[in-house]
């Protein structure tokens, strides 16, 4: 009797060392690569390489908590930069100052401050940082504000004549952002890169604004999204359909990635939601699908990680998918918060307490693709 448990027991033991070799165990993938007139273009399935236990997260970190207080309470946090030290640099939207905090959290100074002087802030928006180790706050529609990582004061670079908004740099301190053409039943958004001294160098694509569409208003659709990549590439996309683009430092499209996916259907909750505050007096015009995706992430290995509009069943998160750094599908990672930043192996994200105040959460990512 003693011998049948036993190998009962070690058969049991065997099955589930199988079946979480063949749930690790990664597919081939069925895609193909494409050289289009000097363009890579890389086309995806809908089934990933991987699968969702490729990946696993642990929290290391946590800044904000609301039973602490002075410098770990934040309002409204706006951005989150890191640097290679892993220093964490958070701005604060509402209270208009940027926090400085080490590796384990302990806060280490505070820098800008409401105004309209030097080095203040009327409504602080986006936060960058560079390579020359100088932080880029945007103050909206204003000027851009230039401090050291010790939190000098360096120059104020107005931004105003250029219209410039939702504004990243990149790690050589080039400039780019979203500015709005209003021409009527033309108007239209453009993706606009800049140099240091916000002196103009190219259009990167452009899209129509939701209110020059003479069919009505759509308010599930998206704008123009984008990154910088490791090496200072622009990573964006149109949400109306799957298609990342890549653009390199001089302003050339190099790559696009496309995807197969099945489109996510907008619920009737969802429509009340987006329309229970508009004046009756908007023309709506409602689709039957959500975007094709949401928002874009890059991490600083080259990997490309897709919000998709399909939530997590019983959770407010969402899948992510993710690329590999030559354009292919990867995985598909539920997260049930944003991943707002990445970066050695670390995901930075910003979540609420109970009574509403914004935490920085940091995350040990664990991959298991070589396992």
């Amino acid at each position: 009797m003693k011998y049948f448990k036993s190998v009962i027991a070690i058969s049991l033991l065997i099955f589930t060392i199988l079946a979480v070799a063949c749930q690790n165990q990664k597919t081939e993938w069925k895609g193909t690569i494409t050289v289009e007139d000097g363009v890579t273009v890389v086309q995806n399935p809908k089934e990933p390489i991987y699968g969702e236990d490729v990946f696993d997260l642990e929290e290391d970190l946590s800044i904000g908590e609301s039973t602490k207080e002075g410098d770990y309470l934040f309002s409204e946090i706006g951005s989150i930069a890191v640097d290679d030290a892993g220093n964490i640099y958070v701005l604060d939207a509402k209270e208009n100052h940027a926090l400085a905090f080490n590796n384990t959290g302990k806060h280490l100074r505070t820098f800008g401050r409401a105004g309209q002087g030097p080095g203040e802030f009327s409504l602080a928006l986006t936060m960058s940082l560079t390579n020359q180790n100088e932080i880029v706050i945007e103050d909206y529609r204003n000027h851009l504000v230039y401090f050291s990582t010790e939190g000098e004061h360096i120059r104020d670079l107005p931004s105003a004549k250029t219209g410039i908004r939702r504004v990243t740099v990149d790690s050589r301190g080039d400039i780019l952002g979203i500015v709005i053409v209003r021409d009527g039943e033309n108007s239209h958004y453009e993706l606009n890169k800049y140099d240091t001294d916000l002196n103009f160098l190219h259009i990167l694509c452009t899209t129509p604004t939701p209110s020059a569409s003479n069919e009505g208003f759509n308010p599930f659709g998206g704008t123009i999204y984008y990154r910088f990549d490791k090496d200072d590439r622009v990573v964006w996309g149109i949400p109306d359909h799957y298609e990342i683009n890549i653009f390199d430092t001089t302003g050339s499209l190099v790559k696009k990635i496309t995807k197969d996916y099945d489109p996510v259907e907008i619920t009737e909750e969802e429509k009340k939601e987006a329309t229970e505050e508009l004046p009756e007096s908007i023309k709506l015009k409602i689709p039957k699908y959500h975007n094709a995706f949401r928002r874009i992430t890059t991490d600083d290995e080259g990997m490309i990680f897709v919000m998709t509009m399909e939530r997590i069943q019983g959770s407010k998160g969402y899948y992510y998918d993710v690329f590999d750094p030559e354009g292919r599908y990867l995985a598909k990672l539920p997260f049930k918060f944003r991943p707002f930043l990445i970066k050695k192996k670390k995901i930075y994200s910003i979540t609420e307490d109970e009574d509403g105040f914004h935490i920085v959460k940091r995350y040990k990512v664990n991959w298991r693709m070589d396992e």
